[in-house]
């Protein structure tokens, strides 16, 4: 599947370059290739070149999005990030990282739904987050 066909971000909000696996409705997992070239890197006020940690939840929102809207029932409607009701960062992600994310979903009523994500790099969890989604015909 191409992440194109599975959610609405286009550059330069779109984070993931790659779906790696997909069960519709229970879970996604997606790469992300981290380049000194992205837009959060080239702010001349940010100090060090760590990516902003916004972006890595927003990796995780994507990722559960590919979830939801890879269901038939889900599939052209919108999902909005509803929320996050915990997220422990771990570590620094700088340029040349590679980071897999993965969210499986633990929840989906209607068209609320809740998940757990975990970003790893090289074998390291990076952060992990329980979020919200809200899921719009």
């Amino acid at each position: 599947m191409e992440v194109m066909d599975l959610i609405p971000q286009r550059f330069p909000l779109q984070l993931l370059d790659r779906i790696m696996t997909v069960q519709p409705g229970v879970s996604a997992t997606a790469e992300k290739l981290v380049t000194i070239n992205e837009w959060f890197f080239q702010s001349p006020t940010l100090t060090g070149r760590t990516m902003i940690r916004p972006a890595l939840l927003e990796i995780l929102a994507q990722t559960g999005v590919v979830a939801l809207l890879s269901m038939p029932e889900h599939h052209g409607n919108n999902v909005f990030f509803g929320g996050i009701r915990q997220a422990d960062f771990k570590a620094d992600v700088r340029p040349g990282d590679r980071l897999e994310a993965m969210v499986t979903l633990t929840k989906l009523r209607r068209q609320i739904g809740t998940g757990h994500g975990v970003i790893t790099c090289a074998g390291h969890e990076v952060v992990s987050a329980d979020l919200t989604f809200v899921i719009q015909a």
